[in-house]
């Protein structure tokens, strides 16, 4: 398996894992009763460290539908150089910060977090394609 596919699986994981953060934050707030509902009546977003686990989730998914396709198709492609591996750690370390400092409520360097993230996948793109 190719340091890219593995960097992916990471990414996946630290997904995951947020997910269990996200609902362990939760349930003490609707109710176990409500939580294994139809969440009709569950607020659109939750205040405080509920409010940004949910986000931190989102923001993730996000992130993993624009890294997944570039991972999936170079590796279809054959493709694996410096370039790639460097773009797919620097992207899973920058989501492993980001998930981190938004859950915990760092607004700046969070934002820092994803922004090298997002050279990552440019690197990554640079190198897979151009």
């Amino acid at each position: 398996m190719t340091i890219e596919l593995c960097m992916l699986l990471g990414v996946t994981a630290v997904l995951f894992v947020s997910i269990l953060i996200q609902a362990s934050v939760t349930i003490p707030i609707v109710g176990l009763k409500a939580a294994l509902g139809n969440r009709e009546d569950a607020p659109a977003s939750f205040p405080g460290l509920a409010g940004r686990a949910q986000r931190t989730v989102g923001n993730h998914i996000t992130g993993l539908v624009l890294f997944m396709p570039l991972v999936l198709t170079a590796a279809i492609m054959g493709v694996s150089n410096e370039m790639t591996v460097l773009g797919a750690q620097v992207y899973f370390y920058s989501r492993v910060a980001h998930a981190l400092l938004y859950i915990v409520g760092i607004s700046y360097i969070r934002s820092l977090a994803w922004g090298i993230g997002l050279f990552g996948l440019l690197a990554f793109a640079k190198g897979a394609f151009f």
